[in-house]
C-alpha cells in the first residue's frame, strides 16, 4: 500500500491502490501548444510535488505535431517523457506518486497554406523538448467540442472517427480506439514512463468508429497481460459505464470525465460513480484553459472567495472536493505558483451556507444545459 507523506484527513482518497490527496495535477499544458520551456514545466511537477501532490495524469497523445496530418510526430511521448524526467529528478518518495496515463487519442495537424507564415504546426525536438513558435492561433484549440461522439458514416457505411478542433485552430485531436492500436500505445507508455506496469490506464475517449465494448477489450487484454494495474474510462455516459463495468468488473476504477461550474456534468456521470461506488476523475476542474467558458458561471464563486480573501479557483477547488468523498481533481498548471494555489484547496473548508449557495447555483445551469441537450 502507498500513502501520503502527510497527514490523513477528508481531502484524501484512494485510487487505483494509492492512498493520496485528491488533488492531482493534469500535464497537459505542459505538453502541447503553448506549454512553457521543459525546465520551467519540470520546476513546476517539482513544485507540485514539494506541495504534496501525489497523483500525476499524463496522456500518450501529450505532444505537439510537428508535421501535417496524423504522420510519426517530432516530440512523440513529450508529455510522458516529460513526467518521467521530472519524477527521476525529484529527492521525494517517487514511489508514493500514482502515475495515471490515457490512451486511443492522436494529435492531428493542418498543413499551412499560403501566406501563413509560421502558424501551422511546428518542428520541435524530442530530445530537447524546444517548442520553437506557437503562433497564437494554435493555443486555442478545443479538447473537446461535444461529449457526444459524432458518428457520421463515411461512404462504405462505417462511423467516421472523431476529430476535435476548434474553429480557426490548426491543431485537433483524432480518436483511434482500435484495440490493436489502445495495446500497442500503452506499452509505448510503460517504455516512456520506464515502468514494468503502468498504475493506471484509461481509455482516452469513445471512438465512433470502434464498438466501445472492443475499446474495453482491450483495457482488459491489457490488464490480463500485465501491462496495467488498474484501468479507467473517460469522457463517457452512463450506458458506456456500464459496458465497462460489464467487461472489467473491480479492475475498473475510476471515470474521468469534464466537470465544472461551467461545465457540470449535465448527464449525471458524477452522480452515477457515487451509486456504484466508483472514483470519480473530473478534468477541466476549472473550466479548461482550451475550452470557451462562461465566466458568469463563476460569479458565486468569486463572491465567496472575496470574502475570504482566497482566489475563486481555490473556492472552486474546495467545491468540487466536498461534492462527492471519491472525488479527485486534476487541475492543470503552467507554472509553480499555480499549483500553490490549487493545493491550497485541501486547507480550504467551505461553510454549509456558502456550499448551498454554490450548489444552487450550478444546479441551476445544469439544469440549463441539460434542457439544450
Amino acid at each position: 500500500m502507498r500513502t501520503r507523506h502527510g497527514k490523513g484527513d477528508s481531502y484524501d482518497g484512494r485510487l487505483a491502490g494509492f492512498d493520496i490527496p485528491r488533488i492531482g495535477m493534469g500535464t497537459m499544458a505542459l505538453a502541447i501548444e503553448g506549454r512553457p520551456d521543459r525546465e520551467t514545466a519540470i520546476r513546476t511537477i517539482h513544485a507540485a510535488l514539494d506541495e504534496g501532490v501525489r497523483y500525476l495524469d499524463t496522456a500518450w497523445s501529450y505532444y505537439l505535431p510537428s508535421r501535417p496530418g496524423m504522420g510519426e510526430p517530432g516530440d512523440l511521448g513529450y508529455g510522458e517523457l516529460l513526467v518521467r524526467d521530472a519524477l527521476a529528478s525529484w529527492d521525494g518518495p517517487r514511489g508514493d506518486v500514482l502515475v495515471a496515463t490515457k490512451t486511443g487519442y492522436r494529435r492531428t495537424c493542418e498543413a499551412v497554406t499560403a501566406g501563413a507564415g509560421d502558424a501551422g504546426c511546428v518542428d520541435v525536438s524530442r530530445e530537447t523538448g524546444d517548442s520553437g513558435s506557437v503562433n497564437a492561433d494554435c493555443s486555442s484549440v478545443s479538447r473537446e467540442t461535444s461529449d457526444v461522439p459524432r458518428e457520421t458514416p463515411s461512404a462504405g457505411g462505417v462511423p467516421e472517427r472523431q476529430h476535435l478542433q476548434a474553429a480557426g485552430s490548426r491543431y485537433g485531436w483524432m480518436a483511434d480506439s482500435r484495440p490493436e492500436t489502445m495495446i500497442r500505445d500503452a506499452k509505448e507508455s510503460a517504455r516512456h514512463l520506464g515502468v514494468d506496469a503502468l498504475d493506471l490506464l484509461y481509455s482516452h475517449g469513445p471512438d465512433p468508429a470502434v464498438p466501445y465494448a472492443d475499446q474495453i477489450g482491450a483495457l482488459r487484454d491489457l490488464l490480463d497481460a500485465g501491462v496495467i494495474r488498474y484501468a479507467g474510462i473517460s469522457r463517457v455516459n452512463r450506458e458506456q459505464i456500464d459496458i465497462a463495468r460489464g467487461i472489467l468488473g473491480d479492475r475498473l476504477v475510476a471515470v474521468q470525465n469534464q466537470f465544472s461550474p461551467s461545465h457540470p456534468d449535465p448527464e449525471h456521470t458524477l452522480e452515477y460513480c457515487r451509486q456504484l461506488g466508483l472514483a470519480f476523475v473530473c478534468w477541466s476542474p476549472l473550466g479548461g484553459f482550451l475550452d470557451p467558458v462562461d465566466r458568469h458561471a463563476y460569479d458565486p464563486f468569486r463572491e465567496v472567495a472575496a470574502k475570504l480573501g482566497v482566489s475563486h479557483q481555490r473556492v472552486t477547488l474546495a467545491w468540487e472536493l466536498a461534492q462527492y468523498p471519491r472525488l479527485f481533481t486534476i487541475p492543470s498548471a503552467r507554472n509553480p505558483q499555480e499549483i500553490h494555489d490549487s493545493f491550497a484547496a485541501t486547507r480550504l473548508t467551505l461553510t454549509p451556507d456558502d456550499l448551498a449557495r454554490l450548489n444552487a447555483s450550478v444546479a441551476a445551469r445544469r439544469q440549463t444545459m441539460a434542457a439544450g441537450m
